[in-house]
């Protein structure tokens, strides 16, 4: 890591330190977080509130269910999330290899990062930032979850990785605990929706770094 990047990086994670502790960012727990994950993709939080209701008003929101029942069933329920015929493929294939291979997310927690991360990459549909989701909010996994908010934030400060390489690089910059790692994805998305949305660049302050 350059000491210009290091630098911007250290000064990045102190401007969002002003969100503060936001505690249990993430609703749900285990299973619910499982299939939230996929059905936040290319969609808004409130639709898959709505869809995860739906899910559980008709007994369908863990992976057992999910891998039982049929497809028909799954759409109708998450229609509201979008894509429902793709996102019910990719939580079919998800439920299959979590129930079929390891049982119960308790079981998967037992794996190491590096090899239930690969796991899931091989998942159609489950990339990076899904699979990330997965394993530091579903299974307490110390990795930290990059999505177009924290690339936006750091592209602002002149930080030209992007993906798996600027997640190397704050990851470096962070304690490897997953409460920690957990506050910064937090703290980047509320951020961004706080200011990037509305072009807030100047109260920000994080484009001046980009000198």
């Amino acid at each position: 890591m350059s000491v210009s990047d290091s630098s911007k990086i250290r000064e990045i994670l102190r401007v969002i330190e002003g969100r503060g502790d936001l505690g249990d960012w993430w609703p749900g727990q285990g299973d619910e977080v499982v299939i939230g994950a996929v059905l936040t993709q290319q969609t808004r939080w409130e639709n898959v509130e709505m869809a995860l209701a739906r899910l559980k008003q008709r007994g369908l929101c863990d992976l057992g269910s999910l891998n039982r029942t049929t497809v028909e069933k799954i759409e109708d329920a998450i229609r509201p999330a979008g894509f429902y015929r793709v996102k019910t493929r990719r939580l079919r294939a998800l439920s299959s290899l979590i129930t079929e291979q390891f049982g119960t997310l308790e079981e998967m927690a037992r794996y190491p990062l590096s090899s239930l991360r690969q796991e899931l990459l091989s998942v159609p549909g489950i990339g990076g930032e899904t699979a990330d989701c997965i394993l530091c909010f579903g299974l307490q996994k110390p990795t930290l979850v990059i999505d177009r908010y924290t690339e936006r934030i750091c592209t602002c400060a002149g930080i030209r990785e992007k993906g798996e390489s600027l997640k190397a690089l704050l990851e470096n910059a962070l304690c490897p605990e997953t409460p920690v790692l957990r506050q910064v994805h937090a703290r980047f998305v509320e951020h961004a929706k706080i200011y990037c949305g509305k072009n807030r660049c100047e109260e920000c302050g994080i484009a001046r770094l980009n000198g």
